[in-house]
């Protein structure tokens, strides 16, 4: 796999790059950006993952997150892949909620979704042995979070990959997709009518079923458009006070779904991975 460089800007005393390299599991191109702060030579600095949202790309938050400042103070590389695969050749659906830009952050089963969408398997194993390569980063000290599909995407990521990361947090995000018609829509078309096969990719699920965490953070905005019908954050709540997981979950008032809302909290959520993050 070799990497091009599309782009590289200094800031806030580091190098934000955009990179892209040819997938072996999705088929396709994939593109993500990385904030490397500057270090000694030889170090390697803990990393933080962000998954994004609906309809976005790696360009959403590299440009709008503003979390720079605090990445580079605490010395975190963070990491910003792609939704989904992309191309003229890749299949898509008309909607916002499926298709390119939505893909769910699962490896999809049904045709002809099957030989694209493996993004559970990209972001798990395939970008993660790249980024290892090619970057400055203690892979022993991983974080992960994430935005609305994003957001299911770090909890579910972390929740069935026990001790990989030492932080996991989450804005907004799709709690339980078993439980909304954004899943429903997805898990369907992605992974077939057998509702038993979508629990590995619900975080109320997963806990449920008995998986994990060290500790999790949670905002979430009381203004946000999408919190009863899609969001369901007292889902997150239930499942969490029930099995005895830590979790702070936080409801943010007037806060909404967009990146006002994230780019206010993610320079605090970057400090609290960092300090879990620490050698």
């Amino acid at each position: 796999m070799s990497l091009e460089t599309v782009s590289t800007n200094r800031s806030h005393g580091g190098t934000q790059g955009v990179y892209r390299h040819a997938s072996a599991e999705t088929g396709t191109p994939m593109t993500f950006s990385v904030f490397v702060p500057d270090h000694a030579p030889g170090a390697k600095l803990p990393v933080l993952w962000y998954l994004s949202g609906l309809t976005c790309t790696h360009a959403n938050v590299t440009e709008k997150g503003e979390f720079r400042e605090a990445c580079a103070r605490h010395g975190v590389v963070f990491i910003a892949p792609d939704t989904s695969p992309r191309g003229d050749d890749v299949p898509d659906d008309e909607a916002y909620d499926f298709g390119k830009g939505a893909g769910f952050y699962v490896d999809a089963t049904e045709q002809p979704w099957a030989v694209n969408f493996r993004m559970r398997s990209y972001i798990e194993r395939e970008l993660p042995d790249l980024v290892t390569r090619e970057f400055p980063v203690d892979m022993a000290r991983q974080g992960i979070t994430g935005h609305s599909m994003g957001g299911h995407g770090a909890l579910t990521v972390a929740l069935r990959n026990p001790g990989r990361f030492r932080s996991v947090s989450a804005f907004a995000p799709i709690v339980s997709p078993l439980a909304c018609s954004w899943g429903d829509k997805a898990l369907t078309g992605y992974l077939g009518p057998d509702r038993a096969a979508w629990r590995e990719y619900d975080a109320c699920a997963l806990i449920a079923d008995g998986a994990r965490l060290s500790d999790l953070l949670v905002d979430q905005g009381t203004a946000d458009g999408f919190l009863d019908d899609q969001l369901k954050t007292a889902l997150l709540v239930e499942a969490c006070e029930a099995a005895g997981q830590p979790a702070t979950i936080r409801m943010q008032d007037g806060y909404d779904h967009s990146y006002y809302f994230i780019s206010t909290f993610l320079p605090e959520h970057v400090a609290w991975h960092a300090e879990r993050l620490r050698a």
